[in-house]
């Protein structure tokens, strides 16, 4: 199934934290709290302006990585994946740098 976000709504999927703490003491599942760090994976095409002649488009794109807060979207699956769609004001920001941080890990 494919979906794809209307207006200024995006298709995001959380990028889970590591599950030890920095003194190496494991954190179970039920004790983590929803990760705020997200992965764009669609994105909208923008709203209208104000005369409705013309597309405002988002500041996001499909791999940018993004600070949301804790409760925002709505929590849907998608082929068997746990996915959010937000609308783009409750994006806090994007984090510069975050794909370059996640390859140099790996």
């Amino acid at each position: 199934m494919k979906f794809r976000p209307l207006h200024d709504r995006v298709l995001l999927k959380r990028v889970e934290s590591e599950g030890k703490t920095a003194g190496g003491i494991i954190i179970p599942d039920t004790a983590k709290e929803k990760p705020m760090e997200a992965e764009v994976i669609a994105a909208g095409p923008g709203v209208y302006n104000e005369d409705g002649d013309a597309r405002v488009a988002l500041d996001v794109k499909a791999g940018d990585r993004v600070l949301i807060s804790k409760w925002a979207g709505t929590e849907i699956t998608v082929d068997g994946q746990e996915l959010l769609v937000v609308k783009e004001s409750d994006i806090m920001g994007i984090i510069e740098g975050a794909a370059a941080s996640s390859k140099k890990a790996a």
